[in-house]
């Protein structure tokens, strides 16, 4: 069987249209997040990859000043965003005549306040995913009840109820009904690797 999709979608009524643009645009949203949330990911462990090779000998050496210079050049590493964080306190106290307990408390203080801060960064975006996929069903069902009225419109007006009076209007029903659910299963699915991987990266 096949479907023109330019056919079904001039036989639409304006609502049921409506809905589709609506989907659309939800599923342009949820690619876009995450799309970008896997570039962020694989950017900033690529960095941080590098930050860590680069960093390991200074530490190991206690050059805390060259590891936070490495630090801030380490662009789109959330490793060496919080290292840099809690380095930059740790030094900065230390040279104002902090004693080295106090500068650590400090130190680990501004880490966990930049923690908190890149947490948030990650999970940017992954809002839209969440109500994409829990809402675009119930979108998707919104469509097929325009389109079931849209039907029986159609049977009233014309004083028939055969199937080719109404069997566009209710292909068009079903049709929003599974562009719902191929918009809210791959945003669901989506959703929960992402959250995976957030987590597993946040860990370490």
């Amino acid at each position: 069987m096949n479907i023109n999709l330019l056919e079904l979608w001039s036989e639409m009524g304006i609502p049921v249209r409506v809905v589709v643009v609506v989907l659309t645009l939800q599923a342009i949203a949820s690619l876009a997040v995450a799309v970008d949330r896997l570039i962020l990911l694989f950017r900033s462990r690529a960095v941080s990859t590098r930050f860590a090779a680069d960093a390991a000998r200074p530490l190991d050496e206690g050059d805390f000043v060259r590891v936070r210079e490495l630090a801030s050049r380490a662009q789109g590493s959330h490793l060496a965003l919080g290292m840099f964080a809690g380095l930059d306190v740790f030094l900065k106290r230390s040279d104002a005549g902090d004693s080295t307990e106090r500068a650590a408390d400090l130190a680990r203080r501004a880490i966990e306040r930049k923690g908190e801060s890149l947490s948030t960064s990650l999970h940017q975006g992954m809002g839209v995913l969440a109500s994409t996929g829990s809402t675009a069903p119930f979108v998707g069902l919104l469509g097929t009840e325009l389109g079931i009225i849209n039907a029986f419109q159609l049977i009233a007006a014309s004083g028939s109820g055969g199937i080719g009076t109404s069997g566009a209007a209710i292909g068009e029903a079903l049709s929003v009904t599974g562009y719902g659910l191929c918009v809210a299963i791959p945003t669901v699915l989506g959703f929960n690797y992402l959250s995976a991987k957030i987590a597993q990266y946040e860990q370490g």
